[in-house]
């Protein structure tokens, strides 16, 4: 089985959520109606247009959150590669059938 090293794991999650999360933003820019529907539906119904009209896009709000999620994905996937080759170790394997 091909094993990736922890900081591998990690970077493949953080990019996986940057973009993710870059396209999100994206389609809120182009279709803010939709974009509030699908959340709503998202969270059950849960009406979110009480909370008020979005906020006008600024940098800033767009890379924060890109860059407190990217770094959180790679501790994420770093954490789970390192966990998941702890327990694929040929002295764990034993305990894991």
């Amino acid at each position: 089985m091909n094993t990736l090293t922890p900081c591998k794991m990690g970077l493949a999650l953080s990019l996986t959520i940057a973009i993710s999360y870059s396209v999100c933003m994206l389609l809120v820019l182009l279709f803010p109606v939709p974009a509030m529907a699908f959340l709503n539906a998202l969270f059950h119904g849960l009406d979110f247009s009480h909370l008020g009209a979005f906020q006008s896009f600024t940098w800033t709000m767009f890379l924060l959150p890109l860059g407190v999620l990217s770094v959180w994905g790679f501790l994420v996937g770093a954490l789970f590669e390192w966990l998941k080759n702890c327990l694929q170790s040929p002295a764990n394997r034993h305990r894991l059938h």
